[in-house]
């Protein structure tokens, strides 16, 4: 939605310009009308001359606390996984509102406080679950909530990569304080995306391995939840897939729907493209997922991406115009259900939740 020209940009302060920052948020904000890119946190040198390339209209900031003093109307927290709540409950306590990547928080109590938090001082909290923009996921939605499949009994999900050598950085350590490993980074997603479609999980069981030589997080994991609505589903992500699965497989009584490949909007992201771009999230006919029964399947279009519509929606929120497109209780259930897959898999048994 346009805004009208009386309306004044709402000024936005992002935290971290590392893959988060730079790759997804940075560009989703400038591309959003009636949002203003105004100051980036970082304390690397490199990446301050980044963002002054990428976003001159930009100042970067060395610390949190020089934000305050800039009117923002949002935070956005796209800094390691460890510093999401205490730079949330800063920017909060400071009267502003805030999005903060995926996880919310490490523990599902901390992600509950900071959802209490912005209840009581009346400000809009949401978490980047970009995932529910993915076309093949909207796609998949469309099937599901349409009847196209009759009575979904299992639902198949997979980030599976292979880098069998580690790259370094913070996801990789094992600190639980850090919220690494991949149950944190692409189970966030995939957890989110059956919750959305299926309802809350009354049990949890899980395999969580580290396979990687010199691994300390966690970088095969697979993860089964019964929905309290009787859907079984099945989560896998991987670092050391040789072989890649299909990324969604959806079984129903009448019928099934199988996609391969990522959605392309990351890959577009790091190209430097935007959603201005007359074919953004366009999937080409040759990568359609497939729909039938009994081995009589046939191409079926694939919705368009729209990572748009995140900071579309936040700006009307902001605005007062509607709820926030990802509500943080949201965000705490899928933490509760990683938590409960941490403690299946070391307690080797299913927990009811």
């Amino acid at each position: 939605m346009a805004e009208s020209t009386s309306s004044p940009a709402l000024r936005v302060g992002l935290v971290g310009y590392g893959l988060a920052g730079s790759v997804f948020h940075a560009p989703l904000i400038s591309a959003t009308p009636g949002l203003e890119l105004t100051a980036v946190v970082t304390g690397s040198p490199e990446r301050k001359t980044q963002v002054r390339q990428d976003h001159p209209g930009a100042v970067t900031v060395a610390t949190v606390d020089e934000l305050w003093p800039l009117d923002l109307d949002l935070v956005v927290v796209a800094s390691p996984n460890r510093t999401h709540v205490p730079t949330a409950t800063a920017a909060l306590e400071a009267g502003v509102g805030v999005v903060v990547d995926k996880p919310l928080a490490v523990t599902a109590a901390d992600g509950e406080a900071l959802a209490a938090l912005a209840e009581q001082r009346g400000l809009p909290l949401s978490v980047f679950q970009n995932r529910r923009w993915d076309g093949d996921f909207l796609t998949v939605s469309e099937l599901v909530r349409s009847g196209r499949l009759g009575s979904v009994g299992r639902f198949e999900s997979r980030f599976e990569r292979w880098r069998p050598q580690l790259k370094g950085g913070w996801r990789e350590l094992g600190d639980p304080a850090e919220g690494g490993g991949l149950l944190y980074d692409l189970g966030s997603h995939l957890v989110d995306q059956a919750l959305t479609l299926f309802g809350p999980a009354v049990e949890v069981y899980a395999e969580v391995d580290s396979r990687r030589a010199g691994s300390d997080a966690d970088d095969d994991v697979f993860v089964a939840l019964l929905h309290s609505g009787g859907v079984r589903s099945h989560l896998w992500m991987s670092a050391v897939a040789a072989d890649l699965g299909p990324r969604f497989r959806v079984l129903g009584s009448e019928g099934s729907y199988v996609v391969d490949g990522l959605d392309g909007q990351e890959a577009a992201l790091r190209e430097g493209r935007t959603p201005a771009d007359a074919d953004w999230g366009v999937t080409p006919a040759e990568e359609y997922g497939r729909l039938g029964a009994g081995g009589a399947t046939e191409p079926y279009p694939t919705r368009p991406g729209a990572y748009q519509q995140y900071y579309a929606g936040i700006a009307e929120a902001l605005r007062g115009r509607a709820p926030v497109p990802v509500e943080p209780r949201d965000a705490v259930a899928t933490l509760t259900v990683i938590e409960a897959a941490r403690r299946s898999a070391t307690e080797h048994r299913t927990v009811t939740l």
